[in-house]
């Protein structure tokens, strides 16, 4: 397994002893809050010449159109070449053209349009690379806290600049864009020192190349249960936050008679609320499944969205949009742990590429119904819009691989309780090619190997059938095998003071094992069948045959290397155990991070 055993619980402030996640969330901290300066300049900005929500809905969709076209492509670019050049560059770019806003303004309005779609075109290459990365900068044990630091970087920031975008925008509007370009710079700046390990692609980088990587991506989207249920609960809340976002200078100025000032507040306590389930995340996200996550927080942005939309005091106003803000932190955090745990190193550029560009897509769509405000009443879209919220947080209770009834992770935790005295495997029989043909059906990137490579990999392997609360493998055991999950569903858990944890889900196509199969280190925690499952039983002299076929060693090294330079492993002595091709493969010349 790739989780490292843990004698005390982590303090969710241990991920900061890792200097480049250090670098990493002061970047985004720092341009976050000079952000924050531009979105509510450009909004008030565009309210004050036209006085209309459409005006702003269009300038927010001009956010979103370069993304639509762009994200997918975007994706593949980011899989294939140095993601901390690409952070560094769009960093860069964005800081100019922010720049030049004050200068343009004063010819025509359209170039505000024009910069704004330009500086949303270059972040679709920032954000993907941004959310790839991030898995490599902490361990497993770590990860949750990670993101719950990076989401108060790069949302609960804005609490500063939207506090104080109003009272800047009342002096001079300007000087909202000047600070956000120097924010931008600065940032690079935190980039520069970065230390991240480059991916290695083999493939020449061409039009066919590119084409085909993005069909990949799309491909694992559909075909991963969990990604594909991530994509249905996504479209939901994207429709929502457009329309959200859109009608909240509309409504706090129109509805509550709010001032510009007054805007900005709510702004801002959306942001505090953010913050504070931020770090309430670090600290207990581990009590519960992401899925669990995700559907509380949207089922408590949308419970407190809807009495928001009919609030009609500024002070209440601004204490509900800090409980929706605060409902949001869990839906985000999890949302991109659940994303990051579930797609190998390789392939996290298409994929969040891909969630990005369908999100932005639908987003773009709310923006424009929000539109419908000018004809049917902004408390009426607004309500609607909130609405839209908890069907998707309630979507989320059931849909495969997020969703969980209450009752099924109960028995999940019932079988890691009684896994001690639980049956272990059974011998099985000799594998079959016919079910290696099964495997490779849930791993399309392999379907390439020639018929003389299957016979050989599959003759010292095992298909092994598992009843629900077998036990794969042992915490603490010591063994040669690693195993991939036909179908049905294992959970890997272990006991830690006491309380029962399930630390990860995994379906058919998923793999497990390798790393103590490879070194002899005792496993790290408990495999217990959840689901009748069949599995495939390899041999460590396999897995290292199948490493030496470049079809595998883009799968299988890619997430092996990834898992030991998490958890610290890759000098580790017991590692002289590996053939040489091996250890050139794992090795790799940046400092791993340090668990706590």
């Amino acid at each position: 397994m790739t989780t490292v055993p843990a004698s005390q619980k982590i303090s969710p402030f241990a991920v900061f002893r890792n200097p480049s996640f250090t670098r990493v969330w002061f970047a985004q901290l720092i341009s976050t809050i000079g952000d924050s300066f531009t979105m509510i300049a450009i909004g008030i900005y565009i309210f004050r010449l036209t006085g209309s929500a459409l005006q702003v809905g269009l300038m927010l969709m001009a956010t979103s159109v370069p993304t639509m076209i762009l994200g997918l492509f975007a994706g593949v670019f980011v899989d294939r070449f140095d993601r901390k050049k690409i952070m560094m560059a769009a960093d860069i770019s964005r800081a100019l053209l922010i720049f030049l806003i004050p200068t343009l303004l004063q010819y025509h309005v359209a170039w505000l349009y024009i910069i704004v779609m330009l500086i949303s075109s270059i972040g679709t290459f920032f954000h993907p690379a941004f959310d790839s990365v991030l898995p490599e900068l902490a361990t497993d044990e770590e990860l949750t806290a990670a993101n719950s630091m990076i989401a108060i970087s790069s949302f609960g920031s804005t609490a500063v600049g939207f506090a104080a975008s109003g009272m800047i925008a009342a002096y001079s509007i300007e000087w909202a864009f000047y600070i956000d370009a120097v924010t931008f710079l600065v940032s690079a700046l935190f980039l520069a020192s970065l230390k991240i390990d480059k991916l290695e692609v083999a493939e020449v980088t061409n039009v066919s190349a590119v084409f085909r990587n993005m069909r990949d991506g799309a491909k694992l989207m559909i075909e991963t249960p969990v990604l594909k249920s991530l994509l249905g609960i996504s479209l939901l809340y994207a429709l929502s936050i457009g329309i959200w976002n859109t009608m909240l200078l509309p409504f706090a100025t129109d509805a509550l008679g709010a001032t510009e000032f007054e805007y900005g507040l709510q702004e801002g306590a959306t942001s505090i609320g953010f913050v504070v389930a931020s770090l309430l995340m670090a600290r207990y996200a581990s009590r519960l499944r992401e899925g669990v996550w995700i559907s509380l927080g949207l089922l408590g942005m949308g419970f407190f969205g809807v009495f928001y939309s009919f609030s009609t005091s500024v002070p209440l106003a601004i204490l509900l949009v800090t409980l929706t803000g605060f409902w949001n932190a869990p839906y985000a955090v999890a949302r991109r742990t659940l994303m990051q745990r579930n797609v190998d190193r390789e392939m996290r550029g298409r994929v969040f590429g891909t969630m990005m560009t369908v999100g932005h897509v639908v987003m773009l769509l709310g923006m424009g119904l929000a539109g419908l405000a000018d004809y049917v009443g902004v408390r009426e879209m607004m309500l609607a819009g909130t609405l839209l919220a908890l069907v998707a947080g309630a979507a989320a209770l059931f849909v495969p691989g997020v969703g969980r009834p209450a009752a099924e992770w109960l028995r999940a935790v019932s079988l890691l309780r009684t896994a001690d005295q639980a049956p272990g495997l059974s011998a099985g029989r000799p594998a079959t090619l016919a079910d290696f043909d099964r495997l490779l059906s849930r791993m399309p990137s392999l379907t390439s190997l020639s018929q003389e490579n299957r016979e050989r990999m599959i003759a010292k392997s095992r298909f092994v059938e598992a009843a629900e609360g077998d036990v794969v493998v042992r915490h603490g055991e010591i063994s040669d095998q690693a195993y991939f999950v036909l179908n049905g569903r294992v959970f890997a858990g272990r006991t830690e003071n006491g309380q029962e944890n399930i630390l990860e889900v995994l379906n058919g196509g998923d793999f497990f094992g390798e790393i103590a199969a490879l070194t002899g280190i005792p496993r790290t925690a408990n495999i217990v069948v959840e689901q009748p499952s069949e599995l495939i039983q390899v041999p460590a002299e396999v897995l290292r045959e199948m490493s030496s076929l470049p079809e595998w060693n883009r799968v299988f090294m890619s997430k092996m290397t990834e898992r030991m330079i998490r958890m610290n492993m890759i000098e580790m002595p017991k590692m002289l155990t590996l053939d040489q091709s091996v250890m050139r493969d794992l090795r790799t010349e940046s400092p791993a991070p340090q668990s706590a």
